[in-house]
């Protein structure tokens, strides 16, 4: 049983990368390009002067189109795999023992709260910016910040989760809900207040492309969480009837 859900999550993981990279493409490639162009001028300005503005820049060893039209689509199809097999380890492990929604209904709950939790909570607090916004010299501090709000945001579910299955046995189930989203947002809030603030975007940058890039990041993952709870709950159902997963 296990073993066919993790199946289906990795046949949901792999759609939901693809369509989300289907979905960068068209949304996220023009402010990314423009990103980029920003960088170039502002490099230009920077070093051009220097040597007589005919400086050579070599071209770099992986050509745009390679990472837009191979690239993207291979990182994105590997990232959903991944994450589709932990959405299938986590339904199997909630199935039936949080709540007594259908499997259809759990397989969409859960990627509502996987979104909203693995993305959307960290992203809040250190959204997504453009290549040309960031100073390398902290790529690791970033990281290790951003990763940090997204294990807090984890143990925050966690916490809530048992705090719902503890609180439902004295109150009713809306009631706690309720506790368990209070628990879950004072959590994240505290860490979000704690946690120091990155702001790197560089004077001149234009408001209007970040405002494009970052929704095109939010959209992107919005597809790849949306489409592996529809292949979730179309699948699993499926696998728990002893069906084969697919219709022949």
């Amino acid at each position: 049983m296990i073993r066919s859900l993790l199946i289906c999550g990795l046949i949901a993981g792999a759609c939901g990368g693809l369509l989300a990279a289907g979905f960068g493409e068209i949304v996220g490639e023009p402010p990314l390009e423009q990103s980029i162009a920003f960088e170039e001028a502002q490099s230009e300005h920077e070093h051009g002067a220097a040597v007589g503005g005919h400086e050579h820049e070599e071209a770099p060893p992986v050509s745009r189109d390679v990472q837009r039209f191979v690239g993207l689509p291979l990182a994105a199809t590997i990232y959903g795999l991944a994450i589709g097999g932990l959405f299938a380890l986590a339904f199997a492990f909630a199935y039936g023992r949080v709540g007594d929604a259908s499997p259809a209904k759990t397989a969409l709950w859960m990627a509502l709260l996987g979104f909203i939790v693995f993305f959307l909570v960290p992203f809040l607090k250190y959204p997504a910016n453009p290549p040309a916004t960031g100073d390398p010299n902290t790529v690791g501090e970033r990281t290790l910040l951003f990763l940090t709000m997204l294990v807090t945001s984890l143990l925050a579910g966690v916490a809530a989760a048992r705090v719902r299955t503890s609180m439902i046995k004295r109150y009713a189930p809306g009631t706690a809900t309720v506790l368990a989203i209070g628990v879950f947002l004072a959590i994240v809030v505290v860490a979000g207040i704690a946690l120091p603030a990155v702001d790197e975007i560089p004077a001149g940058f234009p408001a209007n492309e970040l405002w494009k890039f970052r929704t095109a990041s939010i959209g992107t993952q919005a597809v790849l969480w949306t489409t592996m709870g529809l292949v979730m709950a179309v699948t699993a159902p499926r696998v728990l009837a002893g069906k084969p997963i697919l219709q022949r």
